[in-house]
């Protein structure tokens, strides 16, 4: 038994948001049809074909789901649709602006009807205000937040390395229809969910936010360090590797000149006497730390560390991610039929204790069009009639 066992979710989505957030409903359970353009699909099956000829992009975020393909545009479409939604629990969507209110599909029109359904919007930049129109893609959302503002070199800014603008505006509609859920056992009614990637990205900059509060300096690039605690980054060893290593407080500072620089009296230098005097002298006790550890291999560094119970940690490949010793040991791997061959997949973090993730195939576009309108009672004559119209 999987806690959203029984919620039918209906997606009207694309690219990454709405897809990563209807991705979690289904690992928890939840059925989740999907609904695609014929012929075509979710833009995010063509983004490159590294995955057995599938795109990376949508392998991820897509399995567990069922594949329905409409024509929206057409009104036999729009029937089938709304029959649909007329027995559904949420419906997800982050079609362009304004296309769901222009298809009848607004919370406002569908609670008359369907006072139970949960309708989560997700968008750039909300529902309202001036920019509710402008598209928005991931990169340009980490520009808009701010977040390349403080991300990459003091020379040139650098975005994240994944979608992070869309992650962030899929968790916040995932947890938020949770959320709804629950309050619907309460009251009975559904509600809407109004999910920006803008606010989602802004909420997660608090923290350079409120230090450049008030006009004061906004924390610097700082590459892979830190921009404003120090030592916190990587550092080279003797043997051309790289050692990540992170110190949160003076206790920590001092075990780190004490036991791995093997230097005690620099704790007591008034240059790095505070966390902020070592980010302002950062360059100069750099050059402290790398002569030390042109001494060492990475894993000399590494002993020193952990023995001194200093975090630290290895700068990995994605190859040796796949191979990571941690993930293996906790067996966090499952294998996962997917169109062109079978993928290995990650269990989702947190799952409850004696809960198994629903871990189910990426359907081929169109997979489960038939079964769907036969559930609605079309038969075999009528589902070919809506093919050979072009309406599936």
């Amino acid at each position: 038994m999987r806690p959203l066992d029984g919620i039918t979710v209906i997606a009207l989505e694309h690219a990454i948001a709405a897809p990563f957030c209807t991705r979690q409903l289904a690992d928890q359970g939840a059925r989740v049809i999907k609904i695609e353009r014929p012929g075509v699909g979710d833009f995010a099956r063509r983004y490159d074909e590294r995955v057995h000829g599938q795109a990376s992009h949508f392998v991820w975020t897509n399995r567990s789901k069922e594949s329905l393909t409409l024509d929206l545009k057409q009104p036999q479409a729009q029937r089938i649709l709304d029959a649909l939604v007329a027995d559904a629990d949420v419906l997800v969507q982050n079609l362009a602006p304004g296309a769901a209110d222009r298809m009848g599909l607004g919370y406002d029109v569908l609670s008359e009807t369907h006072p139970r359904l949960i309708v989560c919007d997700i968008s750039g930049y909300g529902a309202d205000g001036p920019y509710r129109d402008r598209k928005a893609y991931d990169l340009l959302i980490q520009s808009e937040s701010g977040f390349l503002s403080v991300t990459g070199t003091p020379d040139e800014p650098a975005k994240a390395g994944c979608s992070i603008a869309d992650i962030a505006a899929g968790m916040y509609a995932y947890s938020n229809i949770l959320n709804a859920l629950l309050l619907r056992g309460r009251t009975g009614r559904g509600c809407r969910i109004d999910v920006s990637m803008l606010e989602s990205m802004v909420e997660w900059m608090g923290y350079p936010l409120y230090y450049a509060m008030e006009g004061q300096p906004a924390p610097p690039r700082a590459g892979a360090s830190h921009a404003t605690i120090y030592p916190y980054g990587p550092f080279p060893t003797g043997d051309g590797k790289t050692v990540m290593l992170g110190l949160q407080n003076e206790r920590e500072w001092k075990l780190f000149c004490d036991n791995v620089l093997r230097r005690p009296a620099l704790a007591d230098d008034p240059r790095f006497a505070t966390n902020s005097a070592r980010s302002a002298a950062r360059d100069d006790l750099r050059a402290v730390i790398v002569a030390a550890f042109a001494e060492l291999t990475a894993a000399q560094v590494v002993e020193r560390l952990d023995a001194a119970g200093i975090a630290n940690a290895r700068m990995n490949t994605l190859h040796e991610v796949w191979a990571h010793p941690q993930l293996r040991a906790r067996d966090r791997w499952r294998q996962v039929d997917a169109p062109g061959g079978t993928i290995a997949a990650l269990l989702p973090p947190g799952m409850p204790q004696g809960v198994s993730a629903r871990m189910d195939a990426v359907p081929v576009l169109g997979q489960h069009t038939d079964a769907i309108l036969a559930e609605l009672r079309h038969d075999a004559a009528a589902i070919a009639a809506l093919r050979a119209a072009g309406v599936v």
